[in-house]
């Protein structure tokens, strides 16, 4: 008898099941109903246009900024001006589907040291990974490239990367890992690095107090990783993270995920946690079948915010400006589906209401970003593409 693909999935899925072990439940934190605080008033202007795509950008010590393009540029902002791409990127970037050039962050010390990481998919249609590499900024020009990280393993679809990155305090780097589309049940496989947040420190090598890390063993950089995957595993059980943070006052991590049809969420991410997916899940399949029977299971985290039906979210910030003084130690989660930004208001643990803003703008939004003077700054997720300004009205 030959089987449906859907069927051969699901049996697939259930006989991973039984290997599961971990007996603790996760604890939720709930929503509780509130009236909410009121934005500020504000205006939004355009800062640069013309951008192909844009996905991320960084804000540089001289008030310029770096933005990438998903097609594959990297350029400089300048009062407006759009710099011609800044030469030196690896010539080995896959732009197709949602593969491109991804991320870009500045080391903590950028200012002593100059280091600029980006990430981007790289390779072929039967070969591709996500990468991360670091390199130096002079004029238009990037030197001293170092590739420090490489996904694996392989895959054949040109979708679900990942691709954000965040600092911690102690200068590592969280790195999320999308599981591929294709490829959903190694997000539960330590030994694939699909479907994971990763850590390395700045220069790639292994976090010695990484959670899987064994204690006492030899460590080697990244670059000769290939059999040492759980040694950069952070947390496991992720689908299609295109959000991460770090923030210092409350010393938490915070991340999002694309969902299926449905199951969009937001987590406090904890060492060595798994989230999940794809055994758990909130959200259906693109043809309307369940991925999984379970919406709890045995040591998987709950998501501590649902977005159902999906958002698609895709930045996030921890608001720490003094300019909207209501969004003060509040989230931030750009939305693609919706175009527009959903405000979490927190206290404490709980997500107390939730909010949009900015609908009026009208276009997909891919990246929010707190410049230092308190003002927010979006990208829009097009052809040609925007750089936004929002700052508070007088």
């Amino acid at each position: 008898m030959i089987f449906p693909n859907n069927f051969i999935r699901v049996f697939h899925l259930f006989v991973f099941l039984l290997t599961l072990t971990h007996i603790a439940f996760a604890t939720v934190a709930q929503a509780e109903p509130a009236s909410g605080k009121k934005f500020s008033a504000y205006q939004v202007s355009e800062v640069a246009t013309g951008l192909s795509f844009p996905w991320s950008l960084a804000f540089l010590p001289d008030d310029a900024l770096l933005v990438t393009e998903r097609t594959g540029q990297l350029r400089k902002v300048v009062a407006g001006e759009v710099s011609t791409p800044i030469g030196g990127l690896p010539d080995d970037i896959y732009v197709k589907g949602q593969g491109g050039l991804l991320d870009v962050v500045l080391h903590p010390d950028y200012a002593q040291n100059g280091w600029i990481y980006l990430s981007y998919a790289s390779g072929t249609d039967q070969n591709n990974a996500l990468k991360v590499m670091r390199a130096k900024l002079s004029g238009l020009k990037l030197l001293e490239q170092q590739v420090l990280f490489t996904v694996t393993p392989t895959k054949n679809t040109p979708v679900h990367y990942g691709g954000r990155m965040a600092f911690l305090p102690d200068n590592s780097l969280l790195i999320t890992s999308g599981d591929g589309f294709d490829f959903r049940e190694q997000a539960q496989l330590k030994s694939s690095l699909l479907g994971k947040i990763i850590r390395i420190m700045d220069d790639g090598s292994v976090p010695l107090d990484n959670p899987f890390v064994e204690s006492g063993e030899e460590l080697t950089s990244a670059v000769d990783h290939e059999n040492k995957s759980i040694q950069y595993i952070y947390s496991l059980g992720h689908r299609n993270p295109q959000g991460i943070l770090y923030d210092p006052q409350r010393q938490q991590i915070f991340a999002h995920e694309h969902g299926p049809a449905g199951g969009d969420e937001v987590n406090i991410i904890k060492a060595g946690y798994n989230y999940g997916w794809p055994v758990i899940t909130q959200g259906l399949d693109y043809s309307g079948a369940r991925i999984s029977p379970f919406t709890e299971y045995p040591g998987m985290q709950q998501p501590w915010v649902d977005w159902t039906p999906s958002i698609a979210p895709s930045g996030m910030v921890m608001y720490r400006g003094e300019m909207f003084a209501n969004a003060q130690g509040d989230l931030l989660a750009t939305s693609l589906k919706f175009k527009q930004v959903y405000w979490l208001q927190l206290e404490g643990d709980r997500v107390l209401t939730q909010t949009t803003l900015f609908s009026e703008i009208g276009e997909r939004l891919r990246d929010i970003r707190v410049h230092p003077d308190g003002s927010l700054y979006l990208l829009t997720d097009a052809a040609d593409g925007k750089i936004l300004r929002v700052t508070a009205l007088k």
